[in-house]
């Protein structure tokens, strides 16, 4: 899904697009991902006991946004998946036990679906789906561990789909889990749940809580720095 939601951001993100990839591309990219990898191990092994993160904050909401296209075909397909019930609550809190979840799942997904573009998987540019066959590309494995939580009894409006600009300066898609500790992110690329903050991506949009319609993310860049460790 890289280059489609690149081309899908919209909603006056076009200068977003253009100025945080090339910002991303002249610093030290390789250095960013192995800091978020070295990090993403660490924080996976403390992750195995039932330890709540320190208190974060959530990611600023700014004006509408656009879905993604591939998104709204996945709602024609799955409609109870886009439907918002704002009688959910619209943040979880965050429990050892749903702590414990979110880490389990993650980290089972990742290991489970095997990455796959989908031009191989699907035979168009961008698809989002489940990837009940074992095979899926970065949002179909965000979308899977989304439908596992729902199942163990999470609220759908807390668990929200989200795009960012990842740490070579393209579209990726995580699931942001929002809680009363701030907003958690779960990504196919570690297995750790990091704080949104602590990623190294610039956030650009994720699903609305309140309706169809997407929103803006203000954050912009959140590179990892020593000081948020």
């Amino acid at each position: 899904m890289r280059y489609a939601v690149l081309r899908d951001v919209g909603d006056g993100s076009t200068a977003l697009r253009g100025s945080v990839a090339q910002r991303l591309r002249r610093t030290a990219h390789l250095s960013l991902l192995g800091a978020t990898l070295l990090l993403g191990g660490a924080t996976t092994q403390a992750q195995t006991v039932a330890s709540l993160p320190e208190a974060g904050t959530a990611a600023d909401q700014g004006a509408p946004a656009r879905p993604v296209a591939a998104w709204n075909e996945f709602c024609t397909r799955h409609p109870t998946e886009c439907a918002v019930d704002t009688s959910e609550p619209a943040l979880v809190a965050l429990t050892p036990a749903v702590w414990q979840t979110l880490a389990t799942v993650n980290r089972r997904v990742n290991a489970r679906i095997k990455p796959i573009t989908d031009a191989a998987h699907w035979g168009v540019v961008d698809r989002w789906d489940f990837p009940d066959d074992g095979f899926g590309d970065c949002e179909d494995i965000q979308l899977l561990k989304r439908r596992m939580l729902i199942e163990r009894r999470l609220p759908r409006r807390a668990l929200r789909m989200t795009v960012v600009i990842d740490e070579i300066g393209e579209g990726h898609a995580v699931l942001m889990v929002r809680t009363d500790r701030g907003d958690l992110i779960l990504d196919n690329k570690t297995n750790a749940v990091l704080p949104w903050q602590r990623t190294g991506y610039s956030f650009v949009k994720r699903e609305g809580q309140d309706g169809r319609a997407w929103v803006t993310l203000n954050n912009g860049a959140s590179p990892v720095t020593t000081a948020n460790r």
